[in-house]
């Protein structure tokens, strides 16, 4: 185990989070807020932390595939903890576990909150939060490995290991090219979103605001209220938009970039998650028609925009989904467990794992009546390998294993099963924005640090959790 470069590799983990911190602590410099001290005091905790751990110069930079793991699970770990920190010294979040669960609900694009009030907090706080989603959005390895080549030798390994979905590729030669220009794409979408809020009305802070939720698909904004807090259809059609692409596989848009302007006709991932937004937008919109008398344009309208927002665990909301049909309220329970597509900034199961596990259901029926058939599972015209295929269905096991023991422990603790089975099912699949705070709020402090531990494994797929706990991951 390559303990100094993993210590390394965490110190400019720290380092970059210590500079983003810089944003924020101009805001409050700005607006002259009570969370000045706060930042100063958490910019220079954050960088001395890092650089202590920088100076560590380990003897070799080979590494494999455990140091990556460790790595990629520390790196988060990390910096959720260095990220509470001015949450708790602004007196934002009195209470350190409250610090914490806001902190790895921003960073793992969860959006769940304690806070109720958020108009009323400073803007360096709120812009932080916010900033949260977008650095966890695409990753902070991923940054890391864009903005530090050095590190190429462990990159892929690392790369690997953060990145969602059941396989990874690299779309260049080397992982911190691949790093880099997804990243760019990343930024692309980030400014473009910005300036189209600003031209809808929206003023320049809330457009960073939620420019940051939706292409982090964190979800995170600055009225209580929400986008329902706008009441505008230009606004929501733009967000609408940009929660698609980000629940769009990231080297789709890279490929097209390049000048591949089929990309996304050719990848069978995208073309059934743009399907299944469609065919629950239709239904949803005759159910609320049927259901609450809505005219075809609003129920059309409310609808596009929720089943993009809960599919693509942005989980922005524009009106009170509590007041919908009960199948209306189905699908989209079903939306988010589904979530986006691999290597999106999305979460959830992914659309591509739900592929193969249908795939693999239908050919086990076809085996049946035909035993000695040799029927391969294909996406598209590639054959998923069977090691693939195998962990697909242990990841779905495990996750609803993780869900039904997370559960359990909470309801021993005296939550409700409704309550627990809710909040439980929006952190492990990083959607908590759709929770009401209070209901976080109310829940026991031991209970707040299971939930964060779900958001914890949802963001970073379980398998890269469990080696870590694994013991045998460290000899």
């Amino acid at each position: 185990m390559n303990i100094k470069l993993i210590s390394r590799a965490l110190g400019v983990v720290l380092c970059c989070e210590a500079v983003g911190m810089l944003p924020s602590l101009g805001f409050s410099l700005a607006e002259q807020g009570s969370d000045t001290s706060a930042f100063l005091a958490s910019i220079a905790i954050t960088s001395m932390a890092g650089l202590a751990l920088f100076v560590i110069k380990p003897r070799t930079k080979q590494v494999g595939y455990k140091e990556g793991f460790i790595v990629a699970t520390l790196a988060w770990f990390i910096l959720s903890i260095f990220g509470a920190i001015p949450f708790y010294l602004s007196g934002t979040t009195p209470r350190l576990v409250d610090a914490l669960f806001e902190s790895i609900s921003g960073f793992t694009t969860t959006g769940a909150t304690v806070l109720v009030d958020v108009e009323s907090l400073p803007q360096g706080i709120l812009f932080w939060r916010s900033f949260t989603n977008w650095l966890g959005g695409m990753g902070i390895i991923v940054l890391t490995l864009a903005l530090m080549p050095s590190l190429n030798v462990a990159g892929f390994r690392m790369f690997k290991a953060e990145v969602p979905g059941p396989t990874k590729s690299k779309v260049l030669p080397k992982v911190a090219q691949t790093a880099r220009e997804l990243y760019k794409v990343y930024l692309i979408f980030t400014l473009a979103q910005i300036l189209l809020l600003k031209l809808a009305g929206m003023p320049w802070f809330d457009s960073f605001i939620h420019t940051f939720g939706t292409v982090g698909t964190g979800g995170f904004s600055s009225k209580n209220n929400g986008i329902a807090y706008y009441d505008s259809l230009p606004i929501e059609l733009i967000i609408c938009f940009f929660m698609i692409l980000c629940g769009i596989n990231f080297t789709i848009h890279f490929s097209l970039l390049r000048g591949n302007l089929l990309a996304f006709f050719k990848d069978p991932e995208t073309k059934v998650y743009l399907s299944i937004i469609a065919v629950v937008i239709c239904f949803i919109t005759i159910n609320l028609v049927n259901g609450l008398g809505y005219g075809i344009n609003e129920a059309f309208r409310r609808a596009l925009f929720h089943v993009v927002s809960i599919i693509s665990s942005t989980g922005y909301m524009a009106t009170d989904l509590y007041q919908w049909p009960d199948f209306s309220q189905y699908l989209l329970v079903l939306l988010m467990f589904i979530g986006g597509s691999s290597g999106s900034t999305a979460c959830g199961l992914k659309v591509i794992r739900m592929i193969i596990i249908f795939k693999s259901l239908s050919n086990q029926l076809a085996r049946l009546t035909h035993p000695q058939a040799v029927i391969p599972v294909r996406l598209g015209k590639t054959v998923i390998q069977p090691e693939v295929v195998q962990t697909v269905q242990n990841f779905f096991i495990l996750f609803m294993m993780s869900m039904g023991l997370a559960i359990g422990l909470l309801v021993a603790m005296g939550v409700d099963v409704t309550t627990a089975t809710s909040v439980v099912a929006a952190s492990i699949s990083c959607l908590g924005v759709a929770t009401s705070p209070e209901v976080f709020i109310n829940l026991p402090a031991a209970a707040k640090l299971v939930l964060t531990f779900c958001m914890f494994i949802g963001r970073l797929e379980l398998f890269t959790v469990l080696v870590v706990l694994n013991l045998k991951s460290w000899k």
